[in-house]
């Protein structure tokens, strides 16, 4: 009979408790009960990184160390992303670009590694016609990791399989060389994309107001519902009243109807 892997550290339903806590203060993030395997696994890289023993060593050094909070965050978010993902948006999105021939501020408030960002630049170039679309589109996440990886603009070929032939060879470079298989964004839509870190519990966000349309999607499912309405509250004052708010496909904001009308296919407008 095949015995269980022993654990390279200890880690009990307390341990979870404290780290989820933690996280939910620092984030919002609420992790669910199901999440403590994905909780053990990522956090005891960084005990093995920092040569500690235990889990409450780790919140302890967490206490003392406030350069540590970037990593436990990086560490905890999930980053699942894709170009086109929900490939309806982008359809929506270019429709009212479209009807709306002006400039577009756009916010992107989990930008991840920047696959959605330079979705939303290419979409607008289609709706416009041209490279160099009117948009200003700011890029946000809370993982400075990803972030990092965003702004490089460069992506495993494999990545666009599902993507037409007419959008790779207009919106991208290929790799040659040492980068064999790789791929490089067009420097004329990464001019348009202003990647920064925000975490959406701070108490003040460097984000312009009249705002034409915020991507944030599969974003509000991690908080709470208090949470989700003081967010939303607070994003919903940035936009326009003709603006145009992208939710991800498993949220529902029934229970906020006073902040936004839903317009159908998960696409909200404000409420004023």
């Amino acid at each position: 009979m095949v015995q269980p892997k022993q654990k390279e550290f200890a880690f009990s339903q307390k341990d979870f408790e404290q780290v989820r806590k933690r996280l939910l203060e620092i984030t919002g993030i609420s992790l669910a009960d199901s999440k403590d395997s994905m909780v053990y696994s990522r956090l005891a890289r960084r005990l093995r990184s920092l040569k500690l023993s235990t889990f409450v060593e780790y919140l302890r050094y967490l206490d003392t160390h406030p350069d540590e909070t970037e990593q436990f965050i990086n560490a905890l978010t999930t980053n699942l992303t894709s170009f086109f993902r929900e490939s309806h948006h982008f359809d929506i999105l270019t429709e009212h670009l479209q009807q709306h021939p002006r400039h577009h501020t756009i916010w992107c408030s989990a930008a991840s590694t920047g696959e959605e960002p330079y979705s939303i630049a290419m979409a607008a170039a289609e709706a416009f016609g041209r490279i160099d679309p009117p948009v200003s589109i700011i890029a946000t996440d809370i993982d400075s990791q990803v972030l990092r990886t965003a702004q490089q603009a460069v992506y495993p070929l494999k990545h666009l399989d599902k993507m037409s032939i007419a959008r790779k060879r207009r919106f991208f470079f290929k790799g040659k060389g040492p980068n064999q298989g790789k791929v490089k964004v067009v420097p004329e839509l990464v001019k348009l994309i202003e990647f920064k870190k925000l975490n959406l519990l701070d108490k003040k966000w460097d984000i312009p107001s009249q705002l034409d349309i915020i991507f944030c999607r599969n974003v509000m499912i991690y908080f709470d519902k208090p949470t989700q309405v003081d967010v939303l509250g607070r994003m919903v004052k940035l936009m326009r009243p003709d603006g145009l708010y992208f939710a991800g496909h498993s949220e529902n904001f029934n229970h906020m109807s006073s902040l936004l009308k839903p317009l159908g296919q998960t696409v909200y407008r404000p409420v004023r």
